[in-house]
């Protein structure tokens, strides 16, 4: 029988889109699958090499709760050049990837009866989360026809208050916030003292604009907790690595937890995340100009069936309005089971996404002009 707290909880939208694609795949139906936001690329070889070396020499036991030494300060040297935060190893804990980090910063800042606000769209999980700590979420609006930026901040504030989420480049939208939206969101946090969780996780998967942390904003260093990983930039979603800057009160509850549950992230595995940080970069260059080209044919594509899709700025999805045939839910279950192809519908993200699909380019061009094939059969 499940728990009180666990029915406040909906199953993951995304797993459960894959999941019935992957159950026709396996009864040998043919589905394009723009579901999972999964790089389809390979781990880069230096950084598998490094990861296979420390397992051989023997880096195969418990490693410390909070991350190994050589990889917090690499992370900590990562956030000062590149993010502008004064980052100290001390400040950093290694999860076993976002998302685990994701859970233990709701559970270590929220009380039961907090509010914590999502703009509207948001990832599937944060909601969840904020559920799990026994808070409450409060959604914000954003302009959709305007990037998905949110409107109306503090209208949704009040003493209960407790946390902000950003997240850019977003998810489900590829929304990256600019610096006046940023610095807007940073005033307001300031103004009513509130926390603000940065989860930066597709920072290095942007298009023709520059990656801006909000923790970088004066009067923000100690009210921000940025969360980052390793899954999207280097093709490492199995890997299971992320971390988490936040200041000390918050990072030593967040341990507390993790050396409860999960005890650390996988030993040898960090080493891998040394050489992804450390290494050549190029890899992520490439990945990202492939993921331009693909979201270029997508969307152009898209707008050329007459599906209305803005541009996303960064991560690889395209959040497509498909109000003119129908309503997220409806349009996902159609091209599912008549042009069997699988994309997650909008509303899973929040209630502006209910005239929505979510569409992930992290496949093939060949793929995604094929998808968008049998979408224009089906629908026009």
């Amino acid at each position: 029988m499940a728990s009180s707290r666990l029915k406040r909880v909906e199953e993951s939208a995304t797993m459960k889109a894959a999941n019935t694609a992957n159950k026709m795949k396996e009864d040998g139906i043919d589905v394009i699958s723009f579901t999972l936001g999964e790089p389809d690329f390979d781990t880069p070889k230096h950084i598998c090499d490094a990861a296979a070396d420390a397992m051989y020499r023997g880096e195969t036991h418990y490693a410390p709760g909070a991350g190994i030494s050589e990889l917090k300060k690499v992370i900590a040297d990562k956030l000062c050049t590149e993010n502008k935060l004064d980052a100290k190893a001390s400040e950093i804990i290694v999860t076993p990837g976002a998302k685990q980090a994701i859970f233990e910063v709701m559970m270590s800042v929220l009380d039961d009866n907090d509010e914590a606000i999502l703009f509207d769209p948001a990832w599937v999980s944060y909601d969840p989360a904020i559920k799990f700590a026994g808070a409450n979420t409060t959604w914000v609006p954003t302009d959709t026809e305007n990037g998905f930026k949110p409107v109306d901040i503090e209208e949704y504030i009040n003493e209960k208050t407790k946390l902000i989420v950003v997240n850019s480049p977003g998810n489900p939208t590829g929304a990256v916030y600019d610096k006046q939206t940023l610095k807007n969101i940073a005033d307001i946090a300031i103004d009513n003292d509130i926390l603000v969780l940065s989860d930066e996780i597709y920072e290095k998967i942007i298009y023709d604009q520059e990656h801006v942390s909000i923790g970088s904003f004066e009067g923000m260093q100690d009210r921000t907790i940025t969360v980052n990983g390793f899954s999207k930039a280097y093709a490492m979603t199995g890997w299971r690595l992320g971390y988490v800057h936040a200041r000390s009160d918050i990072i030593k509850p967040m341990l507390k937890i993790q050396s409860h549950s999960v005890s650390s992230a996988t030993s040898f595995v960090q080493y891998g995340g040394i050489a992804a940080l450390e290494g050549p970069q190029e890899p992520v260059a490439e990945m990202v100009a492939k993921f331009k080209a693909r979201r270029n044919v997508l969307v152009d594509g898209l707008n050329e069936i007459g599906i209305r899709c803005q541009k996303p700025g960064g991560a690889f999805y395209a959040f497509a309005d498909v109000s003119e045939y129908g309503d997220g839910n409806i349009i996902a279950k159609k091209l599912l089971q008549d042009a069997h192809v699988a994309v997650t519908p909008g509303s899973a993200f929040g209630e502006s996404g209910k005239n929505f699909i979510r569409i992930s380019y992290a496949t093939s061009i060949e793929r995604i002009q094929e998808g968008l094939e049998r979408i224009k059969a089906a629908l026009v």
